[in-house]
């Protein structure tokens, strides 16, 4: 293993110096700290991390917080943690996930520990409890998602509003005149989530620009619940031809649901979801859709945790513009053998 004896020697100064560059507690010439940073890189010398941390005084150690409640779907929370994860060993720190639901005390606890250096805090809400403890934590915080007041916070997400509005643009440009938006289950939306309640107000908001029928309603995550939540939106709306589906969970069990009652897609039923490619992409047909960035997301929250503990200033609100992939799930409503083409790939940019 190669010792800060080693680089000195390398580098032909003494190990104080070395030192001394890797900390920047001293001020050292340029030309110097240069032949040791060339040295470092030469022998591929790593900093020993509990010696770098005690110099520093931080532990190189993220908080990302995930509370696992009821409506949640893990594997999509599990896509963002894993971006998170990382993106934050490429900055040399690790990653503390904390799953219990604690709210602001849970926040408080973690602060005061000095296990970490800074948060990245998830499923947030409109009215998040813990907004105000967040504001007065003496570290950084990243927010994935963001609150209806999100002033002096820095808040990194998908622009659901404008992700719920292209579904409905791409729908309506096909002809179709009346759709319903599948969401999240009902506590997701009782709990104020930001993501659901922004794409169902640009949902409705574009149902209404268009002059198209537009219906919400939540669904469950059974079989059950789909047949039923589909079953009951069919007798109250037998024109309805377009879905939009905001509910990874329930896009298989739904495409079993439209085959059992004999609706075709795309030449009965044409559907378009907000999903994760490779959810789109797996079933058929391969769903027309809106993408969740969780990966960029990931990056972008530990990227401006690390900019902010470097003394910087992050931007306070990041909105990803969604980008929408027509595939084989939607089609013309006038013309039943008409789909939209597998694959191709736009980005709405329009917020």
């Amino acid at each position: 293993m190669v010792t800060i004896a080693d680089v000195a020697r390398h580098a032909g100064v003494a190990a104080s110096t070395v030192s001394y560059v890797l900390s920047g507690k001293r001020s050292i010439s340029s030309d110097t700290r240069e032949r040791v940073q060339r040295s470092v890189r030469a022998l591929g010398y790593r900093p020993n991390a509990s010696a770098r941390a005690l110099a520093s005084q931080r532990s190189n150690v993220l908080a990302l917080v995930i509370p696992l409640r009821t409506g949640m779907h893990v594997p999509v929370m599990m896509q963002f943690a894993a971006a998170v994860v990382t993106t934050a060993r490429r900055y040399d720190h690790d990653v503390l996930l904390l799953t219990a639901d604690e709210g602001p005390e849970g926040l408080q606890r973690v602060a005061q520990s000095s296990l970490v250096d800074a948060l990245v805090v998830m499923d947030v809400e409109l009215d998040d409890e813990r907004v105000p403890v967040l504001r007065e934590l003496p570290m950084p915080s990243v927010l994935i998602g963001y609150p209806a007041d999100s002033e002096g916070l820095t808040c990194i997400d998908l622009d659901f509003v404008a992700a719920g509005a292209r579904c409905v643009d791409h729908l309506a440009d096909l002809g179709h005149r009346s759709m319903a938006l599948l969401g999240t289950p009902s506590a997701v939306y009782e709990r104020q989530t930001g993501f659901a309640q922004r794409t169902l107000t640009g949902f409705a908001e574009a149902a209404g620009q268009r002059g198209v029928v537009g219906v919400e309603t939540p669904c469950e995550h059974t079989f059950a619940a789909v047949l039923g939540t589909v079953e009951r939106l069919l007798h109250d709306h037998p024109d309805l031809t377009g879905l939009v589906v905001q509910n990874e969970p329930i896009i298989g069990p739904l495409l079993d649901v439209l085959r059992r009652l004999g609706r075709r897609v795309p030449e009965d039923m044409s559907l378009v979801a907000i999903c994760a490619d490779d959810v789109a992409e797996r079933q058929v047909p391969q769903l027309s859709s809106v993408t969740i960035p969780a990966e960029r997301i990931g990056a972008l929250a530990v990227e401006s945790l690390i900019t902010k503990l470097s003394g910087a200033e992050a931007p306070e609100l990041t909105l990803l513009p969604p980008e929408f992939t027509a595939r084989g799930s939607s089609g013309r409503a006038d013309d039943s053998d008409t789909t939209t083409g597998q694959g191709e790939r736009t980005v709405d940019r329009r917020a």
